[in-house]
């Protein structure tokens, strides 16, 4: 598929190889596998990066520069092959959230949090897919404080949150949705969680409006926060590009921990990307006695250099479990 460009039976010394090759050629600028800031672009050991330098001749040395910007330019733009496939492998990941949070998996009164984000990796493995990470299942309940993990039992009147994510054809997914509990009775959620999510979607739209090429992700992190800042919104925003890998090469657009411009956040956003679209707004929720709740939502998109779309759709509405029968 290409010609070699090392004949180890006329140089057997490979840096010496490589070092004749550079020298023909002259480049104005010879781009090495080195950053101190992304390890998408960090792949060169100390020991392999003395062994080139000895190599190569001193007046090129000055030429030497960080391929940081080539390698994460490379990781972080999408095909259209890739594209092609994308929403299908979201299609396929947002079924099996769906079929998650049913009654087919969860009895109300009897399974566990940490049941279901193992029926996650069994369910995967019948399909033959791959987890990018360890599936996540969490517990909000009125009167209880924080996420409820583990062992704890669901119940009637919960609000479950998910963080699931696949690896197909070396593409990944990311993305976590919510579900409700119903009691006896109920046949919907308390309006104060649906308007909880509608207010994430909010967070969503600011956020995703705001992408433009040539603007960093801490710029975009400070025009959302501010937007939302006016609307009366309490935002988290932690999204980040998606793609080859799960967390994904490109700037940052907030950290959960740093809501504040970060060094991470600094690279220009540009166009032929893939994103996970990942915030939680909270929310006092009147049903709740007011309660603080957390209201994550994920989505993965593509940003085609003017708009952002969902690559299948997001969730808007709250995935609703029966308590009977």
């Amino acid at each position: 598929m290409f010609a070699p460009a090392w004949d180890q039976s006329k140089q057997p010394d490979q840096w010496k190889a490589v070092a004749d090759i550079i020298s023909q050629r002259n480049p104005a600028k010879i781009a090495i596998n080195t950053s101190d800031l992304y390890q998408f672009g960090d792949g060169m050991t100390l020991s392999q990066y003395e062994k080139f330098v000895a190599a190569l001749p001193a007046p090129l040395h000055a030429r030497i520069v960080s391929g940081e910007a080539l390698a994460i330019r490379w990781l972080e733009t999408r095909t259209p092959a890739e594209m092609e496939i994308y929403p299908t492998l979201m299609r396929m990941a947002h079924r099996v959230i769906g079929e998650a949070f049913s009654r087919s998996v969860i009895t109300p009164g009897v399974t566990t949090a940490e049941q279901v984000q193992w029926w996650y990796r069994d369910r995967l493995l019948q399909l033959g897919l791959d987890p990018w990470f360890h599936p996540s299942v969490g517990i909000q309940r009125k009167g209880a404080k924080g996420m409820l993990e583990g062992d704890e039992v669901i119940l009637p009147g919960d609000l479950l949150w998910t963080d699931f994510g696949i690896t197909y054809l070396r593409l990944n997914t990311d993305m976590q949705h919510l579900a409700y509990v119903l009691k006896p009775g109920e046949s919907k959620a308390p309006e104060g969680l649906r308007q909880g999510l509608a207010n994430s979607n909010r967070v969503q739209d600011m956020l995703t409006r705001h992408f433009a090429i040539g603007r960093s992700g801490n710029e975009v992190l400070a025009l959302t926060r501010a937007e939302a800042a006016a609307a009366g919104l309490d935002p988290s925003i932690y999204s980040h590009p998606i793609g080859l890998h799960g967390h994904g090469a490109g700037p940052s657009i907030g950290f959960w921990d740093n809501q504040k411009a970060d060094p991470r956040g600094s690279g220009l956003i540009a166009a032929n990307t893939a994103w996970s679209i990942e915030l939680t707004n909270f929310a006092a929720v009147p049903e709740w006695d007011g309660q603080r709740v957390d209201f994550r939502a994920e989505e993965n998109a593509f940003f085609d250099g003017t708009t952002v779309r969902y690559l299948d759709g997001r969730q808007t509405e709250i995935i609703l479990i029966p308590s009977g029968q």
